[in-house]
């Protein structure tokens, strides 16, 4: 074993490598990358999954921002004509930069879980260059994820996820699977962009507002949470009951909302509070 095995997990990275031959193999079998297609691995780390997805044959992109690990990648697979490494952070990554065609990229990645939410989010924002995601995630945020109305798990990150992909939790994954082990359950989630959306609003932006606005205040009724945007009378004319609480309301009366929103004069949604 070369230096290039010392490396040490960074707590700023959030880093935990994944060192479980079983639970790589399950990860890759899920993802089945084929030669001739996309795929764009963030957070590669030591990279237990990269040699996987380049021996399939397909085209492979890496996103690392620790600086530490890029000579130890190169070392490993510089001499495979099919991979790229790219170093920076995927948060501010502009992900046209891949020259890649609508719907082909795949995406895989172990992610640190303080970035994975606004993370998604970020890939959420490019979504019509993306075919589907494969995430370890920490289990809750992946049982939040895949949330239907009604629970404590549904709220704005299920809502604006399921808005655009449809969400599947694949397995769990135990601590015991990563170098060093974390204090959580991991899971892994697919992620696949909607071809057509199921409920398309005039404006997400506004849907992602009525959300936030909403969940702020969760244990409220829609009718006081959001009484800055819309009044009593257009939550009711959106077909939706004022007296309930967020987390009884279904994508479906969301998107009523916010394309209620966007009918209103744009003083009357500023005002009012």
């Amino acid at each position: 074993m070369s230096e290039h095995y010392q490396h040490k997990a960074r707590k700023r990275f959030g880093q935990n490598f994944l060192h479980d031959a079983g639970v790589i193999h399950r990860i890759l079998r899920a993802i089945h990358a084929r030669e001739g297609e996309h795929v764009l691995e963030i957070g590669p780390g030591q990279g237990a999954l990269t040699e996987g997805l380049l021996s399939s044959g397909a085209q492979l992109d890496v996103i690392e921002l620790d600086k530490d690990l890029v000579p130890i990648l190169n070392a490993k697979f510089a001499n495979h004509s099919n991979f790229k490494l790219n170093q920076g952070d995927a948060l501010k990554f502009d992900f046209a930069r891949l020259n890649a065609a609508p719907n082909s990229l795949r995406v895989v990645g172990n992610l640190p879980y303080n970035i994975s939410t606004p993370l998604i989010f970020h890939l959420l924002s490019n979504a019509s260059l993306i075919r589907d995601m494969h995430f370890m995630l920490q289990k809750e945020v992946v049982e939040r994820l895949a949330a239907g109305p009604g629970g404590g798990d549904w709220g704005r990150l299920s809502i604006m996820v399921q808005y655009h992909c449809r969400v599947e939790h694949l397995f769990n994954v135990g601590p015991g699977a990563f170098n060093p082990p974390p204090k959580v359950d991991s899971a892994i989630v697919r992620l696949t962009p909607h071809e057509v959306l199921p409920h398309p609003a005039k404006d997400h932006k506004l849907l992602e507002r009525v959300v936030r606005e909403a969940f702020n205040q969760r244990r409220k009724t829609l009718r006081n949470t959001l009484k800055a945007l819309l009044p009593a009378s257009e939550i009711e004319a959106a077909g939706v009951d004022g007296s309930l609480r967020p987390e009884q309301l279904d994508l479906a009366a969301f998107v009523r909302l916010a394309d209620k929103l966007a009918e209103q004069p744009v003083a009357s949604a500023e005002t009012d509070h």
